[in-house]
C-alpha cells in the first residue's frame, strides 16, 4: 500500500462551467471509420440508409455531444459536392491523404441525418488545402441558407427542405504540417483563413469558426504559428485548435501515465499566446481553445510499420488503418486527459476524441455481420460525459508523487470535481503502477454515494485489452464507506480510474 491520499473538495470554490462540447468526437473518411464502421449496408442492424444501429446505440451510450467531420487530413483534398445528390451518380475518387479509394456514398446529407439519429451536433470542416474561399462559402450556403438560391435550392432538390443549420465550422486542418495536402506557411494560412472567415460570416453571421492551430506541441513553428494566425484572424474566429496525441514508451510508462501534465502545459502555452496577442472573438470575448483531436495513439508503429506498408500497392476501399487495441493503461491515461480538459474548462471551449469508430477509437466493429464492441477507453469517456456538469472545482490533493522523466514530479492521484446544484462528481486517475492507496475524500456532508472503477481485471495485467470475443475491461462498483465524520474512505487500486457521485447535504 502506498502513501495514503487525502482529497478535499471545497464546494464553495467553484470555477468555470463545464462546456458540453468538451465531450466531442471525430469522424474522418479514413480507414474503417465511415465505411465498415458507422456505415455498413450489409450488416443485419443496418437501417435503410446503411447505418449500423448497434454502432449508433454505442455512440449514444458514449455520450458524444459534437462530432467533427469529414476530416482530418482527408478534408484537405475533399470536394464536398462529390458527397451530395443521388448516390448512384456520385464520383469515385482517389484519396491521396490516406492512399485509399473514396466512394462518396456517405456525404453531408447522410452524415447529418445520422447525427440527428445519434443525438450529436455536427462540426463541419472546410477544405483549405486544395480549395479556398469560394468553395467554403458555397458549402455554407448549400448547408445553411433557407432557399431561393442555386445552392440552397440544390440542397432542397437533394431531399433536405430545411437548412442543416450547422453552427461550428473548422477552417482547414493541420495546415502547418508538411504531410498536409496544401501545406502552407503561417502567413499563407492566416491570410486564407481570414478571407474565408470573412466571406463565411457575410453569408451566415451566426456561425462559430475554428482556426487551425499547430498540429502538435513539438512542431518547430509552434507559438509563432499561433501568433501569426491570430494576427490575421482576430475578430473573425471564435476558437483556435490544439491537436494532442500521446503514446507509451515501453521504457518510461510513468511519463505516459502523466500525459495529462503534458496536455495541461500545451494548453497553458496556447493560452499565453492568445493573451499575449490580445486577439478577440467576433463578440469581443476571449478566443476559446478547441482540442479537436486528442487521444492515445501508437504513432511510432504507424510511422515505422503500418504507414510504409499501407502507402504502397493498391488503393483499397476502407482499409484497416491505425486500429489500435487499447489497454487498461490507455484507459487510465484517457481518463486523466479528460480530467485535464475539465480542469481547463476556463479556456478550453470544446474537445474531440479522435476518432469515433475503428480508427484509434473507443468503438470497434467487425466486418460483415460481426459485432460492435467497447474498447477500454470507452468507459472513462462515457462515464465522464454523463456525470461532468455544472461548475469545476479543483480539489486539494495530498499524497504520494511520481517522478517522471518527461514531466517532473506529478501527483500519483490526479483529480477534478464538478458541482451541479446539489450533485457532485469526482474523477480520479491513480497513476501508480505498483501499489494501491487508501483515500480519504472530504466533500462536506453528503448522501447517496455511488462510485465505479476501471482497473486491471481479475487475472489480467495492465496490457489487457477488450475484443469482439469479450469486454474484459468494464466499470465495476467501488466500495465507499462514509465515516461518522462525513469523510468518504475507499481503496484505490494501482492503475485505476474512478468516477464518484454523491448528493450534497445543504
Amino acid at each position: 500500500m502506498s502513501t495514503p491520499t487525502r482529497i478535499t473538495v471545497d464546494r464553495t470554490a467553484v470555477g468555470a462551467e463545464v462546456p458540453r462540447r468538451l465531450f466531442g468526437s471525430f469522424v474522418e473518411h479514413m480507414g474503417r471509420c465511415v465505411y465498415d464502421g458507422i456505415h455498413s449496408p450489409g450488416h443485419p442492424s443496418a437501417d435503410d440508409a446503411g447505418f449500423r444501429a448497434d454502432v449508433r446505440e454505442l455512440v449514444r451510450e458514449l455520450g458524444a455531444t459534437v462530432v467533427r467531420y469529414p476530416g482530418g487530413n482527408f478534408v484537405s483534398g475533399y470536394r464536398w459536392e462529390d458527397g451530395v445528390g443521388p448516390r448512384e451518380e456520385r464520383p469515385v475518387r482517389l484519396d491521396a491523404a490516406w492512399h485509399s479509394t473514396e466512394t462518396n456514398q456517405v456525404g453531408l446529407h447522410e452524415f447529418s441525418d445520422w447525427a440527428d439519429a445519434a443525438g450529436f451536433e455536427v462540426m463541419e470542416a472546410v477544405n483549405l488545402g486544395t480549395r479556398g474561399v469560394a468553395e467554403a462559402a458555397d458549402l455554407l450556403e448549400y448547408a445553411n441558407h433557407p432557399s431561393g438560391t442555386a445552392l440552397s435550392d440544390r440542397r432542397r432538390a437533394n431531399g433536405r427542405d430545411e437548412p442543416f443549420g450547422i453552427r461550428l465550422w473548422c477552417l482547414g486542418n493541420e495546415m502547418d504540417g508538411p504531410w498536409q495536402i496544401g501545406h502552407k506557411t503561417a502567413e499563407e494560412y492566416g491570410r486564407l483563413a481570414a478571407e474565408t472567415a470573412r466571406m463565411m460570416r457575410f453569408i451566415d453571421p451566426t456561425i462559430e469558426l475554428v482556426a487551425a492551430g499547430s498540429s502538435n506541441h513539438e512542431m518547430p513553428t509552434f507559438g509563432e504559428w499561433e501568433r501569426t494566425v491570430l494576427r490575421h484572424t482576430a475578430g473573425l474566429i471564435d476558437h483556435i485548435s490544439v491537436h494532442a496525441y500521446y503514446e507509451e514508451d515501453p521504457t518510461d510508462p510513468a511519463s505516459f501515465l502523466a500525459s495529462g501534465a503534458a496536455l495541461d502545459s500545451y494548453i497553458a502555452d496556447v493560452v499565453d499566446v492568445i493573451d499575449e496577442t490580445g486577439a478577440k472573438a467576433p463578440d469581443g470575448g476571449t478566443i476559446g481553445i478547441s482540442v479537436d483531436e486528442w487521444n492515445v495513439w501508437n504513432q511510432t508503429r504507424w510511422n515505422e510499420v503500418d504507414k510504409p506498408r499501407v502507402f504502397t500497392g493498391d488503393w483499397p476501399i476502407a482499409p484497416r488503418l491505425i486500429e489500435d487495441d487499447y489497454t487498461v493503461t490507455d484507459a487510465v491515461v484517457v481518463g486523466s486527459l479528460l480530467i485535464t480538459l475539465i480542469r481547463r474548462s476556463d479556456r478550453v471551449s470544446m474537445a474531440n476524441l479522435a476518432q469515433l469508430v475503428n480508427v484509434i477509437a473507443p468503438i470497434r466493429t467487425e466486418p460483415g455481420g460481426g459485432a460492435a464492441w467497447r474498447q477500454s477507453t470507452f468507459h472513462p469517456f462515457a462515464l465522464t460525459a454523463k456525470a461532468a456538469s455544472g461548475r469545476v472545482v479543483l480539489p486539494r490533493v495530498e499524497g504520494a508523487v511520481i517522478d517522471t522523466a518527461l514531466h517532473g514530479s506529478v501527483d500519483a492521484v490526479d483529480a477534478v470535481a464538478t458541482i451541479d446544484g446539489g450533485d457532485v462528481a469526482v474523477f480520479l486517475a491513480h497513476r501508480d503502477l505498483d501499489a494501491a492507496t487508501e483515500v480519504e475524500l472530504d466533500l462536506g456532508a453528503v448522501e447517496a454515494v455511488e462510485a465505479v472503477v476501471v482497473t486491471i481485471p481479475e487475472g489480467g495485467d495492465r496490457h489487457t485489452t477488450n475484443s469482439a470475443d469479450g469486454e474484459l475491461i468494464a466499470p465495476a462498483p467501488l466500495t465507499v464507506e462514509v465515516g461518522a465524520d462525513g469523510i468518504l474512505r475507499f481503496t484505490l487500486p494501482a492503475l485505476a480510474w474512478v468516477r464518484l457521485r454523491a448528493r450534497l447535504v445543504a
